[in-house]
């Protein structure tokens, strides 16, 4: 008999790993080292984290919601209770991030910790506006970043949030899912220094 993969409960509360959970886990499986100091932003449900747990010398989750990070430290991971990256001070070789980006209107938000996953503001890229200007602080100067972006969001966009940040990004991975195409983002330091 074939063993079958066990899925978890989550809290309610958490997101679910989805379609854009596992291609960012894709990307992350093939660009992963065993040496590398990993940190994944946001972790949710920590499927990432603990798979790059299994892998990693030293894999960090951070979220702010309390529910994601007690699904998260279950798998093994450190995990750290805070917005973004918050009070970390620490450099790293590959940074993760599935960031809310569904653009969202005042008039559509909910009051709950799951509102943190998936608003990503009017254009659906205030908290990946908020992440690029820590993200050179926390990733090494040979390090990498793979960020999930929706077309919902603006590809080009969030790229060029990155380029005003001397940090350069290139389309990894793709996939047309329902009413979006989901992209993932290796983004790394503009050692060159182009304009």
């Amino acid at each position: 008999m074939k063993d079958k993969e066990i899925t978890p409960k989550y809290h309610e509360q958490v997101y679910q790993p989805e379609a854009d959970t596992y291609l960012l886990l894709k990307a992350v499986m093939a660009e992963i080292k065993y040496d590398d100091r990993v940190i994944e932003i946001g972790t949710g449900s920590g499927k990432i984290a603990g798979e790059a747990y299994k892998i990693a010398k030293s894999v960090t989750g951070t979220d702010i919601n309390p529910h994601a990070c007690r699904s998260a430290a279950a798998l093994g991971p450190e995990i750290i209770r805070t917005d973004l990256s918050a009070g970390i001070s620490s450099e790293f070789d590959l940074v993760i991030f599935n960031p809310p980006y569904l653009p969202t209107e005042e008039e559509e938000k909910i009051d709950d910790w799951l509102e943190y996953a998936l608003d990503g503001g009017i254009s659906g890229r205030e908290t990946i506006e908020k992440f690029a200007e820590v993200l050179p602080e926390i990733m090494n100067k040979n390090g990498r970043c793979l960020l999930l972006v929706s077309s919902l969001t603006g590809t080009e966009e969030v790229r060029n949030i990155f380029s005003g940040k001397k940090l350069l990004s290139y389309v990894i991975l793709s996939e047309i899912c329902e009413d979006e195409t989901l992209y993932i983002l290796r983004i790394v330091h503009d050692v060159c220094g182009n304009p």
